[in-house]
């Protein structure tokens, strides 16, 4: 499995199979902690190899630098179906944040995990209007 497309932005949706993204970023800006950010989108694209067919979980958390969880776990179970002529194949996930509370300045990750194996990270940095 390879991520492709791993990223927050303003908006995301899945079109049959074409994944339009607007507004990626990894920065949000404020005054003052605690800070809400009003909406934004996780975007995923996965690709899975012939061999890799079928029923995975899927997992999508945003933890802080010390490991505590901003929003509950976003967990999915996809199934990854494979064309018979094809030699990989791509899902695409769309999750939508509403009221995104973080409570410090700092560094965030954006995690994945697949079958419960850590598959990869993005930042997310919260910093402070000066």
């Amino acid at each position: 499995m390879k991520i492709e497309v791993l990223t927050l932005c303003d908006f995301a949706a899945d079109y049959g199979g074409k994944l339009t993204i607007v507004g990626l970023f990894d920065s949000i800006f404020a005054r003052q902690m605690p800070a809400v950010h009003p909406h934004c989108c996780l975007a995923v694209k996965l690709r899975f190899d012939k061999a890799e067919a079928g029923q995975h979980a899927l997992r999508l958390t945003i933890c802080d630098d010390d490991g505590k969880a901003v929003l509950a776990p976003m967990e999915l179970t996809v199934n990854v179906a494979m064309p018979p002529d094809a030699l990989s194949n791509t899902i695409q996930v769309v999750a939508n944040i509403a009221g995104m509370k973080v409570d410090t300045f700092g560094e965030y990750s954006i995690d994945l995990a697949i079958d419960g194996k850590h598959e990869g990270s993005t930042p997310l940095f919260v910093r402070q209007i000066k």
